[in-house]
């Protein structure tokens, strides 16, 4: 059902021209094997130079390029994900649901959210044990790829009571040997007055426990368990729910974490919704790391979509003049697991139910020089309600049975999807230009840009197919389309049927773009031999 055909590059024999001819999907159908589709793996001899060797130190710098969630996979199958495909497709860094020990929801099917209600600080979750944990969190680094685990320190689990994934029983506002009801805030009603920033920060989030974070002994206990993870080689955090955490009391959690751990530069990035019109603003959180920034695939959404009159040509001046968070502050997404079913304030984001629009929105996200890009990596879901794939018993079924994946079944996979993948290699190769170069568009959906001497990329979003002779920066010489496939180990023929696109002397080529179809192409996806 997410099959959509899209255009491949088929060069001609003149030097600057390309013409796309045969139809190639920028992201498999269910009943495709992954392996066949796949972008370029490892097997592709793509080359990127900053990610780290087997054995090499843990990751301690915030990520300069792309992160991917992976939610709710296992810690097992996490751990093969980041020796068999991140680390050598160039993700730096994967982002893990909640480790901690949550409820378990059987009469509600085992929903996606049980995880962000927890129950102790145990690390024993539905993605596996401690030790399964640890395991995943050494094997991601040695494959070059940090691990930012998701932090639920706002509140603690919301029902009357209940028990835990490690076996351990509470009723609200008592955990045992953890918390009790001193160390929650007085105002046991739900956040309802959003202009308000006391109602938001002290009382409840639909219900769930509010902690008093400005008490010293909490802070402690989240500091202790934060600094489990960290001890284990976990190298940053999402902070789950910032937003609804006083920012200078979550600032002297985090300040304390940072002393603990001095000769760790953890990353962080806080989850802030911030619409612009309420009384929490995305600034207050910059002094203790980066924000999610929510509006970016909120305006990228409306624009693949044409909605509100937006167009992509509008998308050349996206940054901080649409109300976005500088982007040496920002982490942006096209969707995320809240987003992509109508949660968190809801809007008209892409989803990878939305097919060929989603890959080619980021396509574009992954191109353009604004914030950390992060990758979503779903399950598939019919109601926004439902966990991942599990057994009756509610154990997740695994991504992986073998050597064999489950992706583009049950579980999406939406980082394996060629035109995605191929995209962060892109992201990689083209850092070290800042700035957009030669842009083109057609005054509505048809856009091209250059970052530099380092890459180039062409969108085509309209009904009807686009021929054009782009200028670019790059040198001479033949190019992979890397939204197709990489380059072949051996460097001279692109992986995975990739067609070759010829950029003469003067940095020009000519190329035709079916409708909803992308081309890119970068130095380090670059052919050795002229013809």
């Amino acid at each position: 059902m997410w099959k959509i055909v899209l255009g491949a590059l088929s060069a001609s024999g003149v030097v600057g021209l390309a013409v796309l001819l045969n139809p190639l999907a920028l992201f498999p159908a269910p009943s495709v094997s992954p392996l066949s589709v796949q972008a370029p793996a490892s097997a592709s001899g793509i080359v990127i130079s900053e990610v780290a060797a087997p054995g090499a130190p843990a990751p301690t710098t915030p990520a300069p390029t792309t992160l991917v969630h992976l939610f709710e996979w296992t810690w097992a199958d996490i751990a093969t994900e980041c020796e068999t495909y991140l680390g050598p497709n160039g993700y730096r860094a994967v982002q893990i649901s909640p480790p901690q020990e949550h409820i378990v929801l059987p009469d509600y099917g085992y929903p996606w959210w049980q995880r962000y209600q927890p129950v102790s600080y145990r690390l024993e979750s539905r993605s596996g044990s401690r030790a399964a944990l640890q395991d995943m969190i050494h094997r991601c680094r040695d494959a070059g790829v940090a691990v930012y685990a998701d932090a639920v320190i706002n509140h603690m689990a919301g029902f009357d009571s209940g028990v835990g994934s490690a076996g351990s029983r509470f009723t609200k506002y008592d955990y045992p040997g953890l918390y009790k009801p001193e160390d929650f805030n007085d105002c046991h009603q739900q956040v309802t007055d959003y202009d308000n920033a006391e109602n938001v920060t002290q009382c409840e989030l639909v219900g769930l426990a509010d902690l008093n974070t400005g008490s010293a002994k909490v802070q402690a206990t989240l500091v202790d368990y934060m600094s489990e993870l960290v001890e284990m080689g976990v190298a940053g955090f999402r902070i789950d729910a910032a937003k609804h955490i006083r920012n200078e009391e979550l600032g002297e959690i985090l300040a304390q974490l940072r002393d603990r751990h001095p000769e760790v530069n953890l990353y962080i990035y806080q989850e802030v919704i911030d619409p612009g019109t309420e009384a929490i603003r995305k600034q207050d959180y910059y002094d203790s790391g980066n924000v999610l920034d929510f509006k970016y695939g909120r305006f990228v959404g409306l624009a693949f979509l044409g909605l509100e009159g937006q167009t992509l040509a509008n998308l050349q001046t996206l940054g901080e003049g649409w109300g976005l968070a500088p982007s040496a502050q920002a982490v942006v997404f096209t969707d995320n697991h809240d987003k992509q079913r109508g949660h968190g304030g809801g809007g008209d984001y892409l989803t990878y139910k939305n097919g060929d629009l989603y890959a080619l929105a980021n396509v574009f996200m992954l191109a353009f020089p604004y914030g950390k890009p992060q990758v979503m990596s779903s399950f598939a879901f019919d109601n926004s309600e439902q966990g991942p794939p599990t057994y009756a018993n509610g154990i997740t079924q695994p991504v992986y049975q073998g050597e064999a994946s489950n992706c583009f079944e049950a579980w999406v996979c939406e980082h394996r999807w060629p035109a995605i993948a191929g995209m962060v290699g892109f992201r990689n190769a083209v850092e070290p230009v800042a700035e957009v170069t030669d842009w083109w568009s057609n005054n509505a959906n048809q856009i091209a840009f250059g970052r530099g001497n380092r890459g180039f990329v062409a969108i085509n979003r309209e009904a009807q197919p686009l021929t054009h002779r782009f200028q670019t920066q790059l040198p001479p010489g033949r190019y992979c389309n890397v939204a197709q496939g990489g380059l072949a180990a051996n460097g001279k023929v692109c992986a995975n049927d990739a067609e070759v696109i010829l950029v003469n002397r003067a940095g020009q080529f000519t190329a035709t773009l079916p409708a909803m179809s992308a081309l890119a192409i970068h130095v380090e996806a670059k052919l050795t031999r002229l013809f």
